[in-house]
């Protein structure tokens, strides 16, 4: 009677198994993990994007209602500070052909002029007329500036006693509700409001636009011949991973007062 034969692995048989086998687990592990690290990557670039762009976006309405020619950068181009406008329109510098009309008088104190036209709304805040960020006309230090008082209404505004230093030649004038300071501190970029205006600030609660700022640096060309005016605003944010993203954006600002 022929005796049955043992089955069963070889030594190298299991040898090669094995070996076949963590080959295949290291190729389903590149296969499947790279294409994650690739999701993970892109997710958070996409979101140091995002809260750039938003940022960036904000900062950029606030500079488009700056009062004209009250950009200022300071702190190694770390801050940027400007007066926030929420009306404006033209005075009456003439007497209507009835002889009607309650002018702006730049002779002596005023307390009050006629719009022409009508404003959005009942206005409050500062008025200021003619800035040219410049002494004698800068409306920081107070030489063109006059806070309105409840008397105000959308076709006539009255407003503390002043005598305005240089009439516009377009007789415009500009109503201003805050300044607004925007900060990079350490690794976050505040937002401060609601403060006295002043030549040197000081600055009250901030709220945060965005963390994570690994750089920042605010730059304005003034444009004074042309009355067009120029903000470069460039953010750089990393986060824990190490992921970097580096965003900037220029902004034109109409300064013509």
């Amino acid at each position: 009677m022929t005796p049955k034969r043992a089955h069963g692995f070889t030594l190298l048989e299991l040898v090669l198994v094995m070996l076949i086998a963590s080959i295949l687990a290291a190729m389903s592990t590149d296969v499947i993990t790279l294409p994650v690290n690739s999701y993970l990557d892109l997710e958070r670039r996409a979101t140091l994007v995002n809260t750039a762009e938003s940022t960036l976006n904000r900062m950029q309405r606030d500079i488009r209602r700056a009062l004209p020619n009250s950009i200022r950068i300071s702190g190694g181009g770390t801050v940027l500070e400007l007066l926030h406008t929420t009306d404006g329109g033209y005075y009456r510098a003439q007497k209507a052909s009835d002889g009607s009309g309650d002018l702006l008088d730049f002779t002596g104190l005023d307390t009050s002029f006629e719009v022409l036209g009508n404003l959005n709304a009942v206005p409050t805040g500062e008025l200021v007329i003619y800035n040219l960020g410049i002494a004698g006309a800068d409306a920081y230090i107070g030489d063109n500036r006059a806070t309105l008082s409840n008397a105000s209404s959308i076709n006539n505004l009255s407003f503390t006693a002043k005598q305005f230093p240089f009439p516009s030649p377009q007789q415009r004038f500009f109503i201003v509700d805050t300044p607004i300071t925007y900060k990079c501190l350490g690794t976050q970029l505040l937002r401060y409001d609601s403060y006295a205006i002043a030549t040197i600030p000081v600055l009250g609660v901030a709220s945060l636009q965005a963390d994570k700022i690994a750089a920042c640096h605010f730059s304005y060309n003034d444009g004074k011949a042309m009355r067009s005016g120029l903000i470069t605003l460039a953010i750089t944010l990393t986060d824990s991973a190490g992921e970097s993203v580096q965003l900037l954006q220029q902004v034109h600002v109409d300064n013509a007062p």
